[in-house]
């Protein structure tokens, strides 16, 4: 028997109006969760009750649990890590990909959300200066779509080398070799574990976090074989990009890949404010991104891109008797099933709500999107050199900031009374061995009186700081907020799903 409307309705009211609560609570409530994970589990403790529930009451037993375990990660006063909040079309967007349940691998079995995709990824293309012919797939975030890209990789430079990788596997193939910028973001390095690729080769980085490309030239010089170059646009904690021209100029010359890891920074290309930090990047060969951070839609929605479609469909195609291809001709210029480019075959339609954010933005509010970020980001920096005690570390080139305040035990208690207070957060890192505050903008909502609270917010952790050494008492932060470690390692890991 088929589920009827009505077995819906109630659930899907109840989910509104918490949805529409908690959106409403962003700009006053406390940015981190009230409770921990502990004590939360505890409270759920317990076997699975014997009996049915009404699904009604299920969202509301689910939103009365959640609430004081909620980081409000899109506020406006929210610059941890690298996190985005959720444009309103996106949000909308992505409510309607979940009740279409769409299995969105197949464009001949769902082509309302294939078409959707493949208008989303042309749009992509042409804001970032990207090759119209490329392949764009959309994955769950910026790791899965490193994966892709340096998977396809590895499958060309091997091919160039006369290895068969799909009859043979990796057993017995050359090395190839995979280098990567001193300041490169871990999960860089976790990819190359998917992929059998063992360890990186590092390439020295300057004082900003960018890949030098003299350093590139000596290295690749000093081997050969089959070679991938992977350089950042966007690193996390100065915001600076790689020189894209001139280390793509050097991987050429030794016949290597070069794929670009952009989660944030990428984004830069589509501002005309900015797109010069990337010269040169159209002439890559795969691309990935987070459209979760600077575009701003819900989570679960990475983008890689690679310039050639027949490698990348080589790679991720499954070709079965059950499966009804796009195009059974073969023709690789065709748009593609979704499931070749990507690692699922089976998935939710996620690039529908890029559509829907770059819709309801179009070109100039994309733009203004991301100078806007990068405005408050200097904003922010402008406020906090201001301040005595305080120093900002960084070229602040982008949408980060790194500040300091004077010792790394200053720092570190000033960063624990700030994330305590609860007004604003801000993540604890470590950067060319200092202890730092890391400030990542990254929401579409952060306005004027959004910087300028979170300012207030940190003189107020400074001076309750300073307060408490003069009398020379320990000050509990105030227990507004779960107080989490403050540092990282050097190369700091993002929400790279």
């Amino acid at each position: 028997m088929s589920a009827q409307p009505d077995a819906h309705s109630e659930a899907l009211e109840r989910a509104l109006l918490h949805a529409q609560a908690w959106l409403a609570s962003l700009p006053s409530r406390p940015v981190g969760p009230r409770v921990d994970a502990d004590t939360l589990a505890a409270l759920s403790a317990g076997p699975l009750p014997p009996d049915p529930t009404p699904a009604a009451d299920v969202i509301d037993e689910l939103a009365s649990f959640a609430e004081p375990g909620l980081m409000a990660m899109p506020s406006g006063r929210f610059f941890g890590w690298v996190i985005g909040g959720t444009l309103p079309a996106a949000l909308a967007a992505d409510w309607l990909v979940t009740a279409w349940d769409q299995n969105a691998g197949m464009r001949f079995a769902t082509p309302a959300t294939a078409v959707l995709e493949e208008t989303a990824a042309g749009w992509l293309l042409d804001l970032l200066g990207l090759p119209p012919g490329a392949d764009v797939g959309f994955t769950t975030g910026a790791t899965m779509a490193n994966f892709v890209g340096l998977a396809a990789g590895r499958q060309w430079v091997l091919e160039q080398a006369g290895w068969e990788l799909d009859r043979y596997g990796l057993t017995g193939a050359p090395r190839v070799r995979v280098f990567v910028g001193s300041e490169r973001h871990e999960v860089i390095d976790l990819t190359l574990r998917y992929l059998g690729l063992g360890a990186p080769i590092v390439v020295d980085a300057d004082d900003e976090g960018r890949l030098r490309p003299d350093a590139l030239a000596e290295l690749l010089r000093a081997g050969s074989g089959p070679a991938i170059v992977c350089l950042q646009a966007g690193n996390v904690h100065s915001g600076a990009s790689d020189p894209m021209g001139a280390a793509i100029d050097v991987a050429r010359q030794h016949g290597a890949w070069v794929h670009v890891d952009g989660a944030f920074g990428l984004w830069a290309a589509a501002s005309p404010r900015f797109q010069d930090q990337l010269t040169g990047l159209e002439r890559a060969d795969s691309w990935a991104t987070d459209a979760h951070k600077t575009l701003n839609v819900p989570y679960d929605c990475g983008v890689a891109i690679v310039a050639r479609p027949d490698v990348v469909r080589r790679v991720f195609g499954v070709h079965t008797s059950y499966l009804i291809a796009a195009d059974a001709s073969g023709e690789r210029r065709s748009p593609g099933d979704p499931f070749e480019k990507v690692p699922e075959l089976s998935r939710r339609a996620r690039g529908v709500p890029v559509w829907a954010a770059l819709r309801s933005l179009g070109r100039a509010g994309t733009i203004a999107l991301v100078d806007g970020l990068a405005a408050n980001a200097g904003a922010l920096a402008e406020g906090l050199r201001a301040m005595p005690g305080v120093e900002v570390l960084n070229e602040v080139v982008f949408t980060q900031v790194c500040v300091s305040f004077g010792s790394d035990d200053r720092t570190r208690r000033v960063t624990q009374q700030l994330i305590a207070d609860g007004s604003a957060w801000m993540s604890g890192s470590r950067w060319h061995d200092r202890d730092i505050l890391r400030i990542s903008v990254s929401n579409w909502s952060t306005d004027a009186a959004d910087v300028a609270l979170s300012l207030a917010a940190v003189a107020r952790a400074c001076a309750a700081v300073d307060a408490a050494a003069d009398t020379g008492t320990e000050k509990r932060p105030a227990a507004t907020a779960v107080t989490p470690p403050v540092t990282a390692p050097h190369r700091w890991t993002e929400d790279r799903d």
